[in-house]
């Protein structure tokens, strides 16, 4: 879908509903649980509009129409080939990573197992989540992380996918599939006893990942994907954004209509919450738009009922009215994952408080949507437009993959630290000048 403002999108739909069933097709196979929500039929192919040349973008897009843009239009034509730096003693071959000039790329750390999201303690060590049930901390030396060719032993270990971690009020939080947990965390990574602080999340079906942010409000955010690709659910957590107390007390379905809210962040200066939703499958190549968009309280989002970006009844007849339109509208079915916005002072000043997004990669697209880096940049505080940043995981036209990105996180030192938990690496991206 091209970079485009809804009021100019050519939408024809035509109103025989399809009679397929989808709710068990509702993830990448092999991370799907067994579910029995209500299945709703999809809605034969939309005409997609014409994209507008390589690499443009749109006047700021906020809370109005979004933002909408694909590969083809966030494609940047200023990247160059770019070796990866891999240290001595690492088994890691080269490959060639495409960044824009004065990047560097390296290895900082081999043979993790399915590392996914990551936060830095207070004193500046990084812990990685997982979704192989391991926690690793790497420790800080001289204020970065050195590389490592072996990952540390792990801080934690046989816990149920603990792909997000989070640091507050002195405790570290583990987000595993069926519950919040917190640990009392000393200055050298001693652990207290494990408290379930949020326990009996639901753990059916797919979509099997949960995500934890702490808001400036002292509040937790929990996000939670659906059960299914398409589907009434039965538990309103699902394909929402939960808020708690940081002692699990207070719940609150925050938002929802987000098939599968997977990163969360908090834009600098604001208390805006920002989420990457993966959106629907099996409805065409080029819809819906995955999305990467502002959260606010009480807002629907339209799943199941209604497409993105404009709010289409998924069958006809359905009441899209009230569906909140999303901020930004990336390719389809290229999973966005985690976000992060930089704060660093190491990149150039107007990198400074852009937003950085890591795409999986599609898995039942043709051609496969690639996994890789976007950079959403800002004016005054709003998107203003969206370009791939970093790239070259995917070889040719998707006949392989030696990587996928998930996790992006702000190193102290201003680097950026990404997690690829295909090869089971973390690189660092640095500038260079």
């Amino acid at each position: 879908m091209a970079v485009a403002r809804v009021g100019v999108l050519v939408v024809v739909r035509l109103l025989i509903a399809g009679l397929v069933l989808l709710a068990a097709a509702c993830a990448v196979p092999g991370t799907s649980r067994p579910a029995s929500p209500s299945p709703i039929p999809s809605p034969p192919p939309t005409a997609v509009p014409a994209s507008p040349p390589s690499g443009s973008s749109a006047p700021p897009a906020g809370d109005g129409a979004p933002l909408v843009v694909n590969d083809a239009a966030a494609a940047n034509p200023e990247l160059v080939n770019t070796q990866l730096q891999v240290p001595a003693g690492f088994n890691v071959a080269p490959h060639t990573v495409q960044l824009p000039p004065g990047y560097a790329i390296s290895v900082l750390a081999e043979g993790l197992d399915q590392p996914r999201l990551m936060a830095f303690d207070p004193a500046g060590n990084l812990l990685v989540g997982s979704t192989s049930g391991d926690v690793y901390r790497f420790p800080a030396a001289n204020g970065s992380i050195a590389p490592a060719a072996q990952p540390p032993a792990p801080l934690l270990s046989g816990l149920d996918a603990p792909q997000s971690l989070a640091f507050y009020g002195g405790y570290l939080y583990v987000a595993e599939t069926g519950r919040i947990s917190r640990y009392t965390y000393g200055a050298d990574g001693t652990l207290g006893p494990r408290e379930v602080v949020v326990p009996n999340l639901p753990v059916d079906g797919g979509h099997f990942t949960r995500t934890v942010v702490f808001g400036p409000d002292g509040k937790m955010y929990v996000g939670i994907g659906s059960s299914c690709n398409i589907c009434n659910e039965h538990d309103e957590r699902r394909a929402a954004i939960s808020r708690f107390n940081p002692d699990g007390t207070g719940y609150e379905r925050f938002a929802w209509g987000m098939r599968n809210p997977v990163g969360l962040a908090i834009q600098p200066g604001t208390s805006l919450l920002w989420a990457t939703v993966n959106e629907r499958d099996y409805q065409g190549n080029e819809i819906p738009p995955d999305l990467v968009t502002i959260v606010r309280q009480g807002q629907d989002f339209g799943w199941p009922r209604c497409q993105p970006p404009d709010a289409t009844p998924q069958i006809p007849g359905s009441n899209c009215a009230g569906v909140t339109p999303p901020t930004i509208g990336i390719q389809a079915h290229s999973a966005p994952l985690g976000l992060t916005f930089y704060t660093g002072g190491q990149f150039p000043s107007d990198y400074r408080n852009d937003l950085f997004v890591a795409q999986h990669g599609s898995w039942n697209r043709q051609p496969p949507a690639p996994p890789q880096l976007l950079r959403v940049h800002f004016e005054g505080g709003r998107p203003a437009s969206v370009r791939v940043f970093a790239t070259g995981w995917q070889i040719g036209n998707g006949e392989a993959r030696w990587g996928r990105p998930v996790g992006l996180i702000v190193a102290p030192d201003g680097s950026l630290i990404v997690s690829d938990d295909q090869a089971g690496l973390l690189y660092r991206i640095s500038h260079a000048g």
